[in-house]
């Protein structure tokens, strides 16, 4: 049997090790030479100081009391510290501001300590920082705060050095250790990939500095500092990695739309004018619309009309165009009559209000000869995600930079497909010829549980599945596959709530349920749309609640 990791009582230390040993053997041509004397200091450390700073590290915050430090596989605290205030990697004497010290204080400390300035004793904390900011402004150490407190404060300075390599190994900064511990809890699995110094996100010096880079002026724009001086660094920076520039060109998407919604337009226009991200070119549209500048809207509506990036675009100028020719006096355009689709009504009680509408029509049309099952969009996506699996998972350049990747970190991106488009092709393939039913049979045994971008475990049964390789046409899967490839962003979404079977006579219906008021989405519209040109079943179920008693 196998132990379990956590059993060890320096699990995370563990952890770490395994991060600075992976960053060695995969980044010792970008590591500098901070880094590198970090990691080599590290390993010379008791595994009490060891694990010391790596729980310190793993905490919130810079400052820590000492009497608030216990943790019985470490020990004596102050022996364990010892070593690394020798390195300087924590410091005993640091200065703190008034805001710091109210972070390692509680209310009856401050009272305690500062009390002889503070007017208002039954006030709340926040009110004495408040009222004592102009009186206290002078960093300090602790000691000088607090010598009443029989205490030490430690604070960590190489905390920017562990987040660098941090997101070294993660590629950003929103992962951090507790990853590791819920792998070895079993509670996420992740699929084993193959890594090559190619696949390395990271290649450089210079793209380690840019990322962490804007990871900064991410924390500086959601901290609402000054958009204009943001914009002009994120602007400046000078990049060749195509995924940071990705990562830059989404910053400025949302600061675009931040723009947008204080009413600062120049801005928005002048970030989408450049912008690369998909969606830019539509947000301009709309800005220039906004503004009154029907004739720069138009020309550009056109352009994206005769061009569109994705569906969801081709779907929202279609609107626009004729909307910016009326406004411009333009002759009104005819609307193109829309797709007819089956319809279903129904008028159900209302027995359990906190039962969804789906849940309601799923009862009431189930049927043993014809089941009927609530999936939204997990039935196509995990069919999907497990007949394409190997595709999902190559191990390409870029791809993939560490084990804790539920998927490919170009997934969105618009060659995701180009890149991978003959391990597509081989998948699609065994549509053509009937493997594709034992190959997902297959997959979902072999990789249940392991985390996907696709595949809905918790919505998955071997009956549900069963039913769906019986019933569903592979000509049909293969359109739906097809168009997932197009857009994953926007196709992964709005598929119908609810799938019927004719398991006897292998056949299948689809059904978009809307309850009293509630109108069909743009992603809804354009499923429907797509399935109607193949000839897909698919019925729009309409639902009004019959009254009690009626």
């Amino acid at each position: 049997m196998t132990a379990n990791p956590l059993d060890d009582p320096f699990y995370y230390l563990n952890n770490f090790q395994r991060v600075l040993a992976w960053l060695t053997q995969r980044y010792a041509d970008v590591l500098g030479s901070e880094e590198l004397r970090f990691i080599e200091d590290f390993s010379a450390l008791p595994r009490s100081s060891q694990g010391l700073l790596v729980r310190l590290v793993m905490r919130k915050g810079l400052h820590f009391r000492r009497n608030k430090l216990h943790y019985g596989e470490i020990g004596e605290i102050d022996l364990a510290v010892a070593p690394l205030l020798a390195l300087g990697w924590v410091e005993e004497h640091a200065d703190l501001t008034l805001v710091e010290l109210f972070d390692v204080l509680l209310k009856q400390e401050v009272l305690l300590c500062l009390g002889h300035l503070i007017e208002h004793p039954k006030a709340k904390k926040t009110q004495w920082l408040q009222a004592l900011s102009d009186h206290c402004s002078q960093p300090q150490p602790f000691r000088d705060w607090c010598p009443q407190l029989e205490d030490r404060l430690f604070s960590v300075t190489v905390m920017a050095l562990c987040d660098r390599l941090r997101l070294m190994f993660f590629g950003n900064l929103y992962q951090d250790w507790s990853e590791f511990v819920l792998a070895d809890l079993g509670i996420f699995t992740y699929e084993t990939v193959e890594f090559s110094v190619e696949s390395r996100g990271l290649r450089s010096r210079q793209d380690i500095n840019a990322c962490f880079f804007l990871h900064q002026c991410q924390q500086a724009f959601e901290a609402g500092e000054p958009l204009e001086s943001i914009v002009t660094q994120v602007d400046s920076l000078v990049l060749d990695n195509p995924w940071l520039e990705r990562r830059r060109g989404k910053l400025l998407f949302q600061i675009g739309q931040h723009g947008e919604r204080i009413g600062d337009f120049a801005l928005a226009l002048r970030i989408y004018r450049d912008c690369t991200y998909p969606g830019a070119r539509l947000r301009m549209i709309r800005v220039l619309e906004r503004i009154g500048e029907y004739a720069l809207a138009l020309e550009l509506g056109e352009a994206a009309a005769q061009s569109p990036q994705n569906g969801a675009e081709h779907q929202a100028v279609l609107r626009i165009v004729p909307r910016l020719r009326r406004k411009l006096g333009g002759p009104p355009v005819p609307r193109a009559m829309a797709r007819a689709v089956e319809r279903l009504d129904l008028h159900l009680p209302r027995v359990d209000p906190a039962l969804s509408v789906e849940y309601c029509v799923q009862a009431h049309l189930h049927d043993e000869a014809a089941p009927v099952h609530y999936v939204e969009n997990s039935l196509v996506n995990s069919l999907f995600g497990l007949l394409c699996w190997p595709a999902i998972f190559a191990p390409l350049p870029g791809a993939f930079f560490h084990p804790f990747q539920r998927g490919p970190v170009d997934l969105l991106h618009e060659d995701f497909h180009d890149r991978r488009a003959e391990l597509f092709a081989a998948c699609f393939a065994e549509l053509e010829d009937g493997r594709y039913r034992h190959t997902i049979r297959r997959r979902y045994a072999e990789k249940s549980g392991v985390q996907s971008p696709f595949v809905f475990w918790g919505a998955l049964s071997e009956e549900l599945l069963d039913q769906a390789l019986d019933c569903l046409p592979a000509e049909h899967l293969r359109h739906w596959f097809n168009r997932l490839l197009l857009d994953i962003k926007a196709n992964r979404a709005g598929m119908p709530d609810l799938i019927q079977f004719w398991p006897q006579h292998k056949t299948y219906r689809m059904i978009e349920v809307k309850g009293p008021g509630d109108r069909l989405q743009d992603n809804q519209l354009r499923w429907l749309d797509f399935c109607h040109e193949h000839r897909m079943p698919v019925a729009v179920c309409y639902v009004q609640w019959a009254e009690q008693g009626a």
